[in-house]
């Protein structure tokens, strides 16, 4: 069995951002090759493309949720209603674990700068910041939930 908490922390050391590690670890379980997950959440690092928004993490794991679990029929509100309490489950217990899902909060006390271009990883980058355990974390929740 993969484990995907440790495949995501390792994406994010060989630098992908934090939606890619967390999409990219669950490939087995989503269907979709790697290239083709980390083009889809490419954007989403940093915050949304370090505006330090929502935590790519999170976003990454939502991603994953909507794959496996995820409705397409736009009549369908029971699906939707599932999937949005779905969503709302795993971002209430990665908040518990890590106090928020807005990456800017969860990056405070670090040096990380809101937009600006993406920084060169450095094994000081990865002393500096919590991206990581977050991504490792969100994979975590994602196994308990799937």
């Amino acid at each position: 069995m993969i484990n995907h908490s440790e495949k995501a922390r390792r994406l994010f050391t060989e630098g992908y951002n934090c939606a890619q590690a967390v999409l990219c670890a669950f490939e087995d379980v989503t269907g979709l090759d790697k290239e083709t997950a980390a083009k889809l959440s490419s954007s989403f690092g940093g915050g949304l493309g370090r505006m330090r928004e929502v935590c790519g993490a999170v976003s990454g794991a939502a991603m994953v949720l909507g794959l496996v679990h995820g409705y397409s029929d736009p009549e369908n509100y029971e699906a939707k209603k599932a999937h949005y309490q779905l969503i709302r489950d795993f971002a209430q217990r990665f908040r518990e674990k890590n106090g928020s899902i807005i990456c800017k909060e969860l990056l405070s006390g670090t040096d990380a700068t809101v937009g600006g271009d993406p920084e060169k990883r450095s094994e000081t980058y990865y002393k500096k910041r919590p991206c990581p355990e977050l991504v490792a974390q969100a994979a975590e929740i994602l196994e308990e939930m799937l």
